[in-house]
């Protein structure tokens, strides 16, 4: 059953297409126009910098759902592509959700609590998951709770992410890719959530919503600098992580997302496992997720890319990134595997389009 709100405290302290254009800068001139009308942009090399060199922060728009009851580990375990029956407390998974025919549904994070379950995904994506797991919950032990409008979310990107945290009295301990601890800020509780962006730190703070902004004000007054859409977009794409609803569509499969991380094979059985399972059997999928870099006028999204007359590829994200060497256009989209050879290149009138591993190479400054 999906119930109302508890308090925060409560649910949080431990005891979730367009074909080609035959000009491309006409469709990427609409884009263009839509995403200024849309969202706010900065100085995105100066936003870019700092989320790969310093801190940069953001408001993260995230839903959060609690499961609890005594059936809700075996249930969202037989729900979802990850392990959660073998999951610790404090720690949290990425997961699919997929329907009977093995395509996705929606994407997700899942953390144990200890006492309950916390499911986080995108605002944009919550009904879809509260349907489906309303659908499924029959004779179990489990009640959902749709935290909308408990929980806000701060996020932070950039290797000064915890010395910005120390810098306003926030001490974090250490935490592994999708650990979380308990921390406090003036009287505020706060869960620190480490994020698994795979190529530079990021972190999450779970606070009320009555805290954030007096969270937020301090890190900007300690130097932390706030970024923009284009900026997240171009960091987003660079490291080759795809979006549910831009890159990952509910007619995908698993597998051709390239997102390992997402799947476990030893868990037992989920909706859909049977498909992804036969796929991982037979060794490959048809098409697959892959980067582009671009040299010449930048595709839009929807944009076919193809070979001896026959669509082999289809972009469905692009951004320009600011890198140390210029700025690069790169894009994500899906191809025909045996097609998707790093380095090969395709031409068209406006553009050569090379194929790219992912994460792309050269994006990051060099470590010391």
């Amino acid at each position: 059953m999906i119930t109302g709100h508890r308090s925060l405290a409560t649910v949080l302290r431990p005891e979730a297409l367009r074909y080609n254009q035959s000009r491309m800068g006409i469709a990427t001139h609409d884009k263009a126009t839509q995403a200024d009308a849309a969202s706010p942009r900065g100085d995105v090399r100066a936003e870019f910098r700092a989320l790969t060199s310093g801190c940069g922060i953001y408001k993260l728009d995230r839903a959060h759902v609690a499961l609890t009851g005594s059936d809700r580990v075996r249930w969202l375990n037989g729900m979802v592509t990850n392990n959660i029956r073998d999951l610790s407390e404090r720690h949290g998974v990425y997961a699919f959700l997929l329907n009977p025919q093995g395509k996705i549904q929606a994407d997700l994070y899942a953390f144990n609590r200890g006492e309950n379950l916390v499911v986080e995904t995108e605002s944009s994506q919550v009904e879809t998951v509260l349907q489906i797991f309303d659908r499924y919950i029959i004779m179990d032990d489990v009640e959902v709770e749709n935290l909308t409008g408990k929980v806000a979310v701060v996020a932070m990107v950039g290797p000064e992410s915890i010395a910005t945290l120390a810098a306003i009295g926030l001490v974090v301990p250490a935490l592994q890719p999708l650990q979380f601890g308990e921390a406090e800020w003036e009287g505020t509780a706060v869960t620190v959530v480490r994020g698994d962006h795979p190529a530079v730190p990021n972190y999450r703070l779970w606070v009320s919503p009555e805290s954030a902004e007096g969270i937020w004000s301090a890190l900007v007054r300690t130097g932390a600098e706030e970024v923009h859409a284009d900026a997240l977009e171009a960091l987003r794409i660079g490291c080759g992580i795809p979006k549910f609803g831009v890159d990952i569509r509910q007619r995908d499969l698993p597998q051709e997302t390239g997102q390992e991380r997402a799947l476990n094979f030893t868990k037992g059985c989920y909706i859909g496992q049977e498909i992804v399972e036969r796929i991982r059997s037979r060794g490959a999928v048809h098409r697959m997720l892959t980067g582009f870099e671009v040299e010449g006028v930048r595709p839009a999204p929807g944009f076919r890319i193809q070979e001896d007359g026959k669509d082999v590829a289809e972009i469905t994200s692009v951004a320009s990134v600011p890198t140390e060497s210029g700025e690069r256009i790169l894009a994500l989209g899906y191809g025909r595997r045996e097609a998707m050879v790093p380095g090969k290149e395709f031409v068209t009138d406006d553009a050569k389009i090379r194929v790219a591993g992912l994460p792309f190479d050269g994006i990051f400054p060099a470590k010391g």
